[in-house]
């Protein structure tokens, strides 16, 4: 398996974005959307800084901002439990001849379980379930079939992410956060 990439894929990764902000003009000012906007550009979480300024807009609930700000001081703790449900359900998966071989792939792996945390505290912080691109989206699912990634394999991860988010919160907030988690697990769900 090479670990060069195609020059479809080096296409695609750009064209590959998991958030749209499009839609959030309905609800927040365009001071809080350029917020959101700059931190995913800059492929971040949001920052103490972004959050002071989500809690000064009352178009936002308090517990959006502090769910989505505890998730990210979580994030690697969060993604290094989603990598141990990974390897033991698939054992061989990083292993020669796995579909997460050589190393450098299971690196981009739980990379993209990073940024899927990332995306879905954007939802979070910004109450806003239907956060994804579906445009975005489609790029994601072509590059994806282009590198081999096995879906399965990402569609665990994403799971065990959302047990790991949710288990820092009571039943009824549990409840309430899920609903983001459960968006982009469909989207992802529908690729090919």
């Amino acid at each position: 398996m090479t670990t060069q990439l195609t020059e479809k894929a080096k296409q695609l990764i750009p064209k590959a974005k998991i958030v749209s902000f499009k839609n959030w003009g309905e609800a927040l000012p365009e001071e809080i959307i350029q917020l959101f906007q700059i931190a995913d550009h800059e492929g971040r979480y949001l920052t103490d800084k972004d959050f002071n300024l989500l809690k000064s807009n009352s178009a936002v609930p308090i517990f959006s901002i502090e769910a989505a700000s505890l998730l990210g001081e979580y994030a690697a703790e969060i993604v290094d439990e989603a990598r141990e449900k990974v390897l033991t359900t698939y054992p061989n998966i990083t292993a020669e001849g796995g579909d997460l071989y050589p190393p450098i792939r299971a690196k981009s792996c739980w990379r993209d379980f990073w940024h899927f945390l990332r995306c879905v505290t954007y939802g979070i912080a910004g109450n806003n379930i239907e956060f994804t691109s579906e445009e975005g989206l489609y790029y994601m699912n072509l590059l994806y079939q282009e590198l081999s990634v096995p879906l399965s394999a990402m569609v665990l991860g994403l799971e065990a992410m959302k047990t790991s988010s949710l288990k820092r919160f009571d039943s009824e907030k549990q409840t309430e956060l899920a609903p983001y988690f459960d968006h982009l697990l469909t989207k992802l769900k529908q690729f090919s």
